[in-house]
């Protein structure tokens, strides 16, 4: 009688628990590389995290690998927003609202005719110009996630934006075919 007493005390508690939902708690989470910005020199890593099925937020790192001289933009640090119309969790076609945070570095040798209070005419010179600037700025872009059974993400965006201060480059174009794993 003490055993079947316990046995459905044990029966009675064990109803009333309840497991997790796998698909609620998983797949949150995305890590991504961006495939043109890599070959452009620029690789760019995304990390994004899904806060509702519709919604997802993100940051996008850049850092060059080429000379100054190549490519103006030294590091990229882009936090994103993004808004999808997609049936399943955070996939779909979306649009997007990015910040940057940039650092640019630009290292040019041109020959200039210049004038000065010596040569009245004029004279060719070799220019030295040496720019370095670190600018915000905001910009949006649109695109198509899609994702695989295995939890493997495929995008597709572009977009753009504007950059304030003083900088090099006052604009910047943002880009991509990402590939990437949702865990």
């Amino acid at each position: 009688m003490k055993k079947l007493f316990f046995f459905m005390i044990f029966c009675v508690s064990a109803s009333h628990l309840m497991a997790q939902d796998k698909d609620r708690y998983s797949g949150l989470n995305e890590i991504k590389l961006n495939i043109p910005m890599a070959i452009a020199a620029l690789p760019e890593i995304n990390y994004e995290r899904s806060v509702d099925d519709n919604v997802g937020i993100g940051l996008a790192l850049s850092f060059a690998a080429e000379k100054p001289s190549v490519i103006a933009y030294r590091t990229l640090a882009m936090p994103y927003g993004r808004l999808y119309f997609g049936k399943k969790k955070t996939t779909g076609f979306f649009i997007e609202a990015n910040l940057a945070a940039a650092q640019q570095h630009r290292i040019t040798d041109k020959t200039d005719w210049v004038y000065d209070s010596i040569n009245p005419y004029g004279t060719y010179t070799n220019i030295h110009i040496d720019e370095s600037s670190f600018n915000m700025g905001f910009g949006g872009a649109i695109g198509v996630k899609l994702i695989t059974k295995n939890s493997y993400v495929g995008e597709i965006f572009a977009g753009g934006g504007r950059l304030f201060g003083t900088s090099v480059k006052n604009g910047y174009f943002r880009m991509g075919l990402t590939i990437g794993k949702r865990f």
